[in-house]
């Protein structure tokens, strides 16, 4: 999942605040779109010496054909747009108070609910056969794509190149990643610059990397392909698939909120991407919430900087599902509550 909107949006200026095509942002994004549009690039350099390294070993670990590979490589671009963008990501610059109003937004909440209505058969089956709430699939997709909206406007192919071959600090994890991307546009016989996403490379209206794509999207349909851009019953089927592997568990609590007792002492600990304490502890501890869980089950405290005041939640397993998705734990509590507000919207507006 990527914040923000791709440069191909038009831009309509309202006072201090933009809107893109419904969505408000910052007028700081803004600038960052006319960068994007100026911003330098070229063509990947093939006979570097990391660039031929790679290019050997696909060929000696699968098998891929030396000169179809260079073929591809060849129409790569390096941006220095998408090296500025990953720098920065949201969830790092943002606070929750921050956040929280770019997903919550009431114009996303009412297309939320109308993505539900118009495919509440295909939500409803995946729902059932998977035990993955309607309102986490509507969730996942309206923050990570604005219901299909907004999938990326770069080529993963670009992306994955220059973060692969110019961003040091994640150059590992990109290079499995663009490694991913090839053996996938082998396999589903795609044409590796013809798929567009975001600026690190997810794709879709679900935003997988590469490696997700491969391991979790699922033909829903039965047509035999996994098409997570334009076929809704897939993107819902592969979501779902993704949480079941993942460790989704139906039916329990994802997140409560918390206040702190006299009884804690000692600093808030930092938000973590995986529970460290259970119910129990976190009792012990002075940490005040209601639950139905048993007393052993995970939990961890988490604390997000609102727009006044700080806020207190304990995230349960299934909330922690949900941050492998991104790992965030904003990311997920925005999912947990766009899909709850979504719901509501949904209830409140039927016969």
């Amino acid at each position: 999942m990527k914040i923000g909107v791709e440069p191909h949006f038009s831009v309509i200026s309202r006072g201090n605040r933009i809107r893109l095509k419904g969505i408000a942002v910052r007028p700081l994004f803004v600038i960052t779109l006319f960068l994007l549009a100026i911003s330098p690039s070229y063509a990947v350099d093939l006979d570097r010496s990391d660039v031929q390294s790679f290019i050997k070993a696909m060929v000696k670990e699968h098998d891929y054909n030396a000169a179809s590979l260079r073929k591809i490589l060849g129409q790569a671009e390096i941006k220095d747009s998408i090296i500025e963008l990953i720098s920065k990501p949201a969830e790092e610059t943002l606070t929750w108070g921050e956040y929280r109003p770019i997903f919550m937004s009431r114009e996303r909440v009412t297309a939320g609910a109308a993505f539900w209505q118009e495919n509440r058969d295909t939500l409803e089956g995946v729902s059932g056969a998977t035990g993955v709430p309607i309102e986490i699939l509507v969730g996942i997709i309206g923050v990570e794509t604005y219901f299909g909206r907004i999938t990326g406007g770069h080529r993963v192919l670009d992306a994955l190149a220059t973060l692969t071959f110019e961003y040091p600090p994640r150059a590992q994890f990109f290079r499995g990643e663009l490694e991913q991307f090839l053996l996938l546009v082998r396999e589903e016989e795609m044409q590796a610059s013809d798929a567009f996403g975001s600026y690190a490379g997810a794709m879709g209206r679900p935003q997988f990397m590469p490696s997700s794509y491969r391991a979790y999207a699922v033909d829903s349909t039965g047509d035999g392909k996994r098409d997570i851009w334009n076929n809704w019953t897939d993107v819902a089927g592969s979501i779902a698939n993704y949480f079941l592997a993942h460790g989704w568990r139906p039916g329990e609590e994802i997140t409560t909120q918390a206040t702190i007792g006299n009884r804690w002492s000692g600093p808030v600990p930092d938000n973590k991407l995986k529970p460290e304490e259970t119910v129990a502890s976190l009792s012990q501890a002075g940490v005040m919430f209601s639950t139905d869980l048993p007393g052993d089950s995970a939990g961890q405290l988490l604390t997000l900087k609102g727009k006044k005041t700080y806020e207190h939640w304990v995230g349960f397993h299934n909330f922690f599902v949900i941050t492998r998705y991104n790992h965030s734990a904003m990311y997920a509590m925005a999912v947990h509550q766009l899909g709850q507000e979504i719901a509501l919207e949904v209830e409140r507006s039927a016969p």
